[in-house]
């Protein structure tokens, strides 16, 4: 089911459009396939670069589109409706972006024309295997060694990993807390940097996450972004963000579900007659086709809030909590629907079903957006 979307520039219906072509050609043949080899799709995110959707959110002047985040979200949605596992890709590598934009030295943002125009792939490194959501307690350390920096530790659970060009890895350059926190622009090839075996997952298997082990890993002096110290406000700057690309991805997918589902229902036929004609199935599709509206209306306040320079964090994590756990609701029920079909993998539905448990855990588990949220309203914080 196409979605009637309010777009907010001219050439935003094009783009959508050029998107779905992309989405039919080049994802939703390839997906059951690349899933079932755990085999990462590089080549399809570089074609995704090369028609300009790995740089959508930022300025024309740095190689993006200069499209406003309403717009990149409805891409990332199309995406995530014919593979979970690209859109999460391209949100990630967008995240991996930021850094360099909005804290960059002018030497370092040199690279932006390629990052955003997808020859270059990103990673985000940020969690660690003691320490996910308590991120200000990371222990991967960065010492001044010559020249440069020395970096040890370990990162957990990195998108890209091994199939990334460049890592943004947050590390401890100063005393315990947030404010010892700084962020290195690492290169794939650099020596000390030691990609691990992919994880095996639930779902996404064709973009599985990783261990980063950073040994003796030599990065440049000149390779720090922004002042030392500054790394978890890049880091945190940079999730809000990221939250709603998670938030997106969750909408395409359970949109996914349910135009499944309903398909289904409509020509699968028991005692006579459809199964969607009977209320215990009707009222169900009913339910997955409201919460999925709900999510995105979220979903567009949040980014019609950032487009317009307004703080929009809490918003951010409403929508992730929301839409992931929408995600995980109509999954499970387009399973549901399909009975025993949705059970065996020669149905979408049980893939879906797989996946969507990852996004109420990445980003941010959903634990922890419920704990921003609360405090914004028992701390009188307003986003």
């Amino acid at each position: 089911m196409t979605v009637d979307r309010l777009l907010p520039t001219p050439e935003a219906h094009d783009l959508l459009d050029l998107t779905r072509e992309l989405a039919t050609r080049e994802l939703a043949g390839k997906a059951a396939g690349f899933e079932a080899r755990g085999e990462f799709p590089r080549d399809v995110l570089r074609t995704l670069g090369r028609s300009g959707l790995l740089g959508l959110p930022y300025p024309e002047d740095v190689g993006g589109a200069g499209q406003p985040y309403e717009v990149y979200l409805q891409v990332l949605e199309i995406l995530a409706g014919s593979w979970l596992a690209i859109a999460e890709s391209v949100s990630v590598h967008t995240l991996a972006c930021y850094p360099v934009y909005a804290h960059g030295s002018e030497r370092q943002r040199k690279m932006l024309p390629d990052l955003l125009g997808g020859e270059l792939l990103g990673a985000y490194c940020l969690s660690e295997p003691q320490g996910g959501s308590d991120a200000a307690n990371l222990t991967t350390k960065a010492t001044r060694d010559g020249d440069g920096w020395r970096l040890d530790g370990t990162k957990a659970w990195i998108t890209h990993a091994g199939q990334a060009d460049f890592y943004n890895v947050f590390c401890r350059t100063g005393g315990p807390g947030a404010k010892g926190i700084s962020c290195v622009l690492v290169d794939a090839g650099a020596p000390g940097l030691h990609p691990q075996k992919p994880e095996r997952t639930m779902g996404l298997r064709s973009s599985a996450p990783a261990q980063i082990v950073l040994d003796g890993c030599h990065a440049d002096a000149d390779r720090l972004i922004g002042a030392e110290g500054t790394g978890f406000t890049i880091a945190m700057e940079a999730l809000d963000a990221g939250r709603l690309g998670i938030a997106a991805c969750a909408v395409g997918l359970a949109q996914a579900a349910l135009d499944y589902a309903t398909s289904y229902a409509r020509e699968r036929v028991q005692f006579g007659r459809p199964i969607g004609d009977f209320q215990g199935v009707g009222f169900m599709l009913a339910d997955m086709a409201t919460q999925i509206s709900a999510a995105r209306a979220l979903l567009l306040n949040a980014a019609r809030l950032k487009d317009a320079g307004r703080p929009f964090s809490i918003e951010a994590a409403k929508a992730k909590l929301f839409a992931t756990d929408t995600a995980m609701r109509v999954t499970t029920d387009a399973v549901q629907v399909l009975g025993g079909a949705g059970y065996v993998a020669d149905h979408p539905a049980e893939r879906w079903f797989r996946e969507a448990k990852v996004l109420q855990i990445v980003e941010g588990t959903n634990q922890i957006q419920r704990l921003v949220i609360s405090r914004s309203l028992t701390h009188g914080v307003r986003n």
